[in-house]
């Protein structure tokens, strides 16, 4: 794997992001915008699911619109990452702060993908059930968007962190 980070080093796409400092700001300008869109797609989702925001309307129709943009922001986040991964590959790839910052990404995804969404959808048939169904209810989806909002943040800072400590 050494091997292939040192050639990704030396392609001609990493030195010059390396040597240009214009395009390596530009790249983390955009790669911020995908992280913003990331993570207050997260938030919202979170905080609606958590009942702070937006405590009137039905998780799902939070969730669907915030996912969207998690998506995208992931794409654009994904897409500008490989570029500044790219100058650094060696250096990053043994980076513990780097790797809890891509495992807290995967690990983010899965779960939101995976749980947040299936909770969120599952709520709109509740009400039908009974109040133990309500109550039940209400504490998954608030340890849902507990875990959820502890992985988001815990991704940003990570990523903050790598950035600083770098």
């Amino acid at each position: 794997m050494a091997s292939f980070f040192a050639w990704l080093e030396s392609t001609r796409v990493a030195l010059a992001v390396r040597d240009t400092l214009l395009l390596n700001a530009g790249l983390s300008g955009v790669h911020l915008i995908g992280f913003a869109l990331t993570t207050g797609g997260a938030l919202v989702a979170n905080l609606n699911l958590l009942g702070v925001l937006f405590p009137g309307r039905p998780p799902i129709e939070v969730t669907r619109p915030a996912s969207r943009g998690i998506a995208l922001g992931l794409l654009i986040s994904g897409a500008t990452g490989v570029f500044l991964f790219a100058p650094r590959a060696t250096a990053a790839s043994v980076n513990g702060i780097f790797q809890l910052k891509m495992a807290l990404l995967v690990t983010a995804v899965l779960f939101h993908v995976f749980v947040h969404r299936r909770v969120a959808r599952a709520t709109r048939h509740v009400h039908l059930s009974g109040p133990s169904a309500v109550a039940w209810s209400q504490t998954t989806q608030r340890a849902t968007a507990i875990v959820g909002l502890l992985l988001w943040t815990g991704l940003a800072l990570s990523g903050c962190a790598f950035i600083l400590l770098e």
